[in-house]
């Protein structure tokens, strides 16, 4: 699927024309520069590598500068790529390398597809992370057993405990996509984008929007 990258900038909420109140989250999309176009002649597929925020040479390492170079671009910050160049032909035409993309690319669509990396929560227990209901109030014969898993299973048989069993560990900070979010509004001049709805990630963080 073909997209671009940006950036969350934080959410708000809009009018609509009968007067609900949206609740809409606001994403800086571009501009994306074209950094490298890939063919099935060359590569054995075709995809379009797309950079995101300028950064410094100082910071930016020798074959990457080669491959910043080759495009004809300046260092670029976030790399993604999207296979099969068709899509991008459809209705825009072709790209090359150096070719500058913004929020125009997606006038004229009314839903979108957004990825993102939700907030890291750290470890944390069944009760927060799968929404265990605990064992209830302390009673005689139990103690400190209210936010516990409780069994696992294991026992004389199986005698092991089962790969994917619900159990405290890491929570967040995953590769979460949100599909079908509604286009509220487009504002070109600033390169903004206005979803309905929530995305995963804090605000500064960066997420891929598809068609």
């Amino acid at each position: 699927m073909p997209g671009l990258l940006g950036k969350k900038i934080g959410m708000t909420s809009v009018f609509s024309a009968d007067g609900k109140n949206l609740p809409c989250t606001v994403i800086e999309v571009g501009p994306c520069v074209v950094t490298q176009v890939k063919t099935i002649e060359n590569d054995g597929y075709e995809a379009v590598q797309i950079g995101f925020q300028e950064k410094k040479e100082k910071h930016t390492t020798k074959p990457e500068m080669g491959h910043f170079k080759k495009a004809g671009v300046v260092p670029q910050r976030h790399l993604a790529e999207f296979k099969g160049q068709g899509a991008y032909k459809e209705n825009k035409g072709a790209y090359n390398a150096g070719d500058v993309l913004n929020v125009d690319y997606f006038d004229g669509e009314l839903y979108v597809d957004v990825i993102g990396t939700s907030k890291g929560k750290g470890f944390q227990g069944v009760v927060k992370r799968h929404n265990f209901k605990g064992v209830g109030e302390a009673t005689l014969g139990q103690s400190d057993r209210q936010r516990h898993p409780g069994s696992i299973g294991a026992c004389s048989y199986p005698a092991k405990v089962f790969k994917g069993t619900r159990m405290a560990g890491q929570m967040g900070n995953e590769r979460v996509t949100v599909q079908n979010l509604q286009i509220i509004k487009l504002i070109p001049e600033h390169n903004l984008m206005l979803v309905r709805g929530s995305i995963p990630g804090a605000k500064g963080s960066i997420v891929i929007i598809q068609k």
